[in-house]
C-alpha cells in the first residue's frame, strides 16, 4: 500500500489565533512513497482583517495583495479532500495545526479537527531528538543537511513546504529505502521498512581473485602496514577470519 504524505506550511496575519489572527497562505507538497509527485496545493486567502506589520516583514504578503483572494470557506472542501487520509509533515506542527483548526471552528463550532482526517508528524520534534541542544529552525536544518535555500529571502508557505520536503527526506534517509540512521532516540523508525531478500533466491555468483590480483592485494597491504607502523586493519581481520579468505566465497 502506498504511503501518501503532505508537507504543509502556512503564513498568517500574526502569531495567535486566539487574538483573531488568520491564515493568509497555505502551501502543500505531496509525496507518495517518499517521492515528490508535483500534485501540490497552494492558495492565498483573504483574512478579513489587517496583517500585522511584523508579519509582513517576515513573509512580504500585503493587505492589498490579498484583497481579491478567496476566503478559507471558499476552499475548505477542496483542502480537506486533498489532505484526507494523508500524513501531514509540518515543522512546528502546533502552530499550523492551531491556525487550521481555528479556521475550521470559525466555519462551525462543532467542526471536527484536522487530525480527524489525517495524521501529523512534527519535524521540529524529530530534529530536536536527532540534534539535541542545536538550532533546529528550517534554515538551520538546511545548512546542516547541505540543502540550498538561498532563494528563500522571505517566508512563503509553498516555498517553505518544498524546502521542508527536502529536509524531511534527508532527515529520514533520503528517497531510497537505505538509511544508516533513520530512527529517533525513542526507537521510532522514520525511514522505510527494511526490504529482506527471499531466502530461496539463487546463490550469488562467486568471483575469485586471480594470482596476480592476490599478489597486488598483498603488496597494497604491505604499503598500508608500513604507513600505519605495523597496524594494518585489513590484514588483522584476514588473520582473525573476519574478512574471509582473499578471493574466497562471500559470506
Amino acid at each position: 500500500m502506498s504511503t501518501r504524505q503532505i508537507v504543509l506550511d502556512t503564513e498568517t496575519t500574526g502569531l495567535e489565533p486566539s487574538q483573531g489572527h488568520r491564515i493568509i497562505e497555505i502551501g502543500c507538497v505531496e509525496m507518495v512513497d517518499r517521492r515528490l509527485t508535483g500534485n501540490n496545493f497552494h492558495q492565498y486567502l483573504q483574512p478579513d482583517r489587517e496583517i500585522d506589520q511584523a508579519a509582513i516583514e517576515v513573509h512580504g504578503i500585503t493587505n492589498e495583495f490579498l484583497a481579491d483572494k478567496p476566503r478559507f470557506a471558499d476552499l475548505v472542501d477542496d483542502f480537506i479532500a486533498y489532505v484526507d487520509g494523508a500524513e501531514l509533515i509540518i515543522h512546528n506542527a502546533p502552530f499550523d495545526m492551531g491556525f487550521l483548526n481555528h479556521e475550521l471552528k470559525l466555519l462551525a463550532a462543532d467542526h471536527p479537527p484536522l487530525e480527524s482526517f489525517c495524521t501529523v508528524v512534527d519535524t521540529l520534534v524529530m530534529a530536536k531528538k536527532m540534534h539535541p541542544g542545536q538550532r533546529n529552525s528550517l534554515d538551520a536544518l538546511c545548512k546542516r543537511y547541505d540543502i540550498n535555500n538561498s532563494h528563500r529571502e522571505l517566508h512563503g508557505a509553498l516555498l517553505d513546504a518544498e524546502i521542508l520536503a527536502d529536509v524531511y527526506l534527508m532527515m529520514t534517509g533520503g528517497q531510497s529505502a537505505l538509511s544508516l540512521d533513520a530512527s529517533g532516540s525513542d526507537g521510532e523508525s522514520f525511514g522505510e521498512p527494511i526490504q529482506r531478500l527471499d531466502p530461496a533466491r539463487p546463490r550469488l555468483k562467486v568471483v575469485r581473485a586471480s594470482a596476480d590480483e592476490l599478489s597486488a592485494h598483498q603488496q597494497r597491504l604491505d604499503l598500508i602496514e608500513k604507513g600505519a607502523g605495523g597496524g594494518c586493519l585489513w590484514r588483522q581481520l584476514d588473520q582473525a577470519g573476519v574478512a574471509g579468505t582473499p578471493g574466497g566465497e562471500i559470506k
